[in-house]
């Protein structure tokens, strides 16, 4: 038999699962960032002061406009990292 495709709500449920596990940008401390792959202190305080000037985050994306953070650092923390 062929397999049916998911039903919206259990699609729903397993994506709400894997961003649940990352950590949200919109609301993380600079503790919580520093948990981040490439992350310390400094960076993560650039991040929060970033935050705050702007009013958040739209888009992962938008940590490029962090000074620190690169093309390279983003890909590394692309995975690890929401914006609901």
């Amino acid at each position: 038999e062929d397999a049916l495709p998911p039903e919206p709500e259990e699609t729903s449920a397993a994506l709400s699962r894997a961003v649940s596990d990352r950590v949200n940008l919109n609301t993380a401390s600079a503790d919580e960032l520093t948990t981040l792959p490439g992350i310390g202190p400094v960076l993560a305080e650039r991040i929060v002061a970033h935050r705050d000037a702007r009013g958040g985050f739209d888009q992962v994306e938008d940590l490029l406009e962090v000074p620190g953070i690169g093309e390279a650092k983003l890909a590394d923390l692309r995975d690890a990292v929401a914006v609901p």
